[in-house]
């Protein structure tokens, strides 16, 4: 039997079993809730859950803990945050169940400035449901109602109580949500189901990397995670249905799997996310210039079957009018926010700073000065992939790495609103864990925590000023990639390693 499983239970490890437990059990319930509509059975469903992964960590730990360096204060702290998102996720379940108790969502106030109408989720289920019969799944009609001018801001048509937003991904994302319409084919029940998922791949996502990092920075950002689930950018990208959540989770679970030298998993996860989003693709140039071929190969070979299976469910016309839209696409005209002042402020691209000069009289650059600076800015991506995968990391540092590339790769998209920072507020846990944490460090993290939070609450309703409000947390980003990508060799303050818990470097 593994060591780690004849250790003594600890406080430690019974709050943090019971709290995973709790949260796994929300998300069931909702998964539960959408695929068979009963409330009994759900709140079966999930107390199993909960008692499963509650034993299940009690039994074996998922990441091995040790509190051996860890404060007092520094336990108070995570445990007070996690009861914070706890409740948070508990009042969001609530609007996700049941869509006229808005006032359990995040409305214009919080969560961005998004009204509780808003729906990501939306454009992926209409997508996936018309993509048989309307193979262009980038057509208009299908979302909004006809535009009264080219510069008008978009009327979107309706689907229950909420918005239908445009579907603006490649044609093979839509082999999940075309799955999940087998078990759940009505849009409130599919709605029910995304959430379960999203929030159990969050979840699964965080302690697979907190694993990775070892016996005592995993401890700390298994303790540091809360911040992440208690973020209302997180709560409302969670009840916006939006895929960001899920494919930073993927792309993070499949690097850590190919790092154990599970090519075959890690590759399916990572090619997924990459015909999803196009930008994981940059993990790819980092596995190439570290020579890792059998990941490589793997992950190519898997996006090849992913693309087989995709055209086998929906032919070659959705692919015809991908082609044809990815211009547009690439460029930032497919995007309705540019019309839309306010959703030119609140945008995180880097690209799309060239549309915020808009809003101080600076008209005079368009699409094609963004398309300069997002090639511009390509470059920038490459070479800082290229400069880490030359670096010679810890296993430790290698998730760092990963995660700070694809937030790097994610800044490259035209339109990128408030659920660009969850990434950033996960590295800033991970970063906060290779140091000793002390009341004296914990404050910088809180205030960097702050800092990315800062256009979330109660964002400001003038475009200028919520353009220069954004500017706080988009400086916070820049230095948290910084600080990552410049974490100098064996910087992280660990114990001796735990036999067996090490990530071999795959060849």
């Amino acid at each position: 039997m593994p060591a780690q499983a004849t250790e003594p239970v600890s406080t430690l490890r019974i709050w943090i079993a019971l709290s995973l437990g709790c949260a796994f059990a929300i998300f069931a319930f909702a998964a539960a809730m959408g695929i068979i509509g009963s409330k009994p059975v759900a709140i079966i469903v999930a107390v199993s859950i909960a008692v499963l992964v509650a034993w299940v960590f009690l039994r074996r730990s998922v990441v091995p803990l040790t509190e051996e360096k860890d404060s007092r204060a520094f336990k108070v702290f995570s445990g007070l945050a996690t009861i914070v998102a706890l409740f948070q996720l508990a009042h969001l379940c609530v609007f996700m169940i049941n869509p006229a108790q808005v006032s359990y969502a995040l409305g214009p106030s919080r969560g961005n400035g998004l009204a509780t109408s808003h729906s990501c989720l939306s454009a992926y289920y209409v997508a996936a449901r018309s993509i048989a019969k309307t193979p262009n799944v980038y057509a208009d009609e299908l979302y909004s109602l006809p535009y009264q001018s080219s510069t008008a801001v978009r009327r979107p048509l309706h689907l229950a109580s909420f918005d239908v937003d445009v579907y603006e991904y490649p044609p093979p994302f839509l082999l999940i949500p075309r799955a999940l319409m087998l078990l759940a084919p009505d849009f409130l029940r599919f709605r029910m189901l995304w959430f379960g998922l999203n929030g159990a791949v969050l979840l699964i996502g965080v302690l697979v990397v907190a694993r990775a990092l070892g016996r005592v920075a995993g401890t700390r950002a298994l303790l540091l995670s809360p911040l992440l689930l208690a973020s209302d950018l997180t709560i409302n990208t969670l009840q916006i249905g939006n895929l960001q959540v899920i494919v930073f989770s993927l792309a993070m679970i499949g690097m850590v799997l190919m790092a154990k030298r599970r090519y075959a998993a890690g590759g399916a996860l990572l090619g997924y996310v990459i015909v999803s989003k196009l930008f994981p693709a940059m993990l790819l140039i980092y596995l190439l210039v570290q020579r890792k071929w059998r990941a490589l190969a793997w992950t190519c070979g898997l996006i090849a079957v992913l693309v087989g299976i995709s055209l086998m469910d929906t032919g070659w016309a959705p692919y015809r009018a991908f082609l044809t839209h990815l211009p547009r696409l690439v460029s930032g005209e497919s995007f309705p926010a540019f019309r839309n002042p306010l959703g030119i402020a609140k945008n995180y691209s880097v690209p799309g700073m060239v549309f915020k000069l808009h809003l101080f009289g600076v008209t005079s650059a368009g699409f094609a000065a963004m398309k300069i600076v997002g090639w511009i800015y390509t470059l920038v991506i490459l070479a800082a992939t290229v400069w880490a995968a030359r670096r010679t990391l810890t296993p430790e540092q290698e998730p760092l790495v990963w995660l700070t590339i694809l937030i790097l790769a994610s800044l490259r998209s035209p339109f990128l609103p408030g659920y660009a920072v969850i990434p950033v507020l996960w590295l800033l846990t991970l970063l906060a864990a290779t140091f000793a944490p002390t009341l004296k460090t914990l404050w910088p993290v809180l205030l960097a925590w702050a800092c990315l939070n800062a256009a979330a609450v109660r964002p400001a309703t003038d475009p200028k000023l919520l353009s220069l409000m954004i500017l706080l947390p988009q400086a916070m980003i820049v230095i948290l990639l910084a600080l990552a990508l410049w974490k100098r060799r064996g910087a992280i303050d660990h114990l001796p390693a735990e036999p067996g818990f090490a990530i071999p470097s795959p060849t």
